[in-house]
């Protein structure tokens, strides 16, 4: 999967990998492949559909479980985050 362009590293997986960049969870190297890649394709992440993918994930993983008022918040914030330094 891909978006047509070159990149160093495949959308495929910077696609697996964002959630956990997203959470802090990658090292210091992957995150700077990823930011790399966002930084040069913003488009690929709207073409294969980043924010259904983030609800079937929580979907996935969280299924009836209520959440608080804060975290979703903090959610909703660092998305909002997310796609505020993408569109720069």
């Amino acid at each position: 999967m891909s978006c047509g362009n070159h990149h160093d590293t495949d959308c495929r997986e910077v696609l697996d990998k964002v959630y956990a960049y997203l959470d802090g969870e990658l090292d210091e190297s992957n995150c700077a492949d990823i930011r790399e890649h966002l930084d040069e394709c913003h488009p690929c992440l709207e073409e294969y559909g980043l924010e259904q993918v983030v609800k079937q994930l929580v979907a996935k993983h969280c299924g009836c479980d209520q959440v608080s008022a804060d975290l979703r918040a903090k959610v909703l914030g660092r998305i909002d985050q997310v796609r505020s330094e993408l569109a720069r």
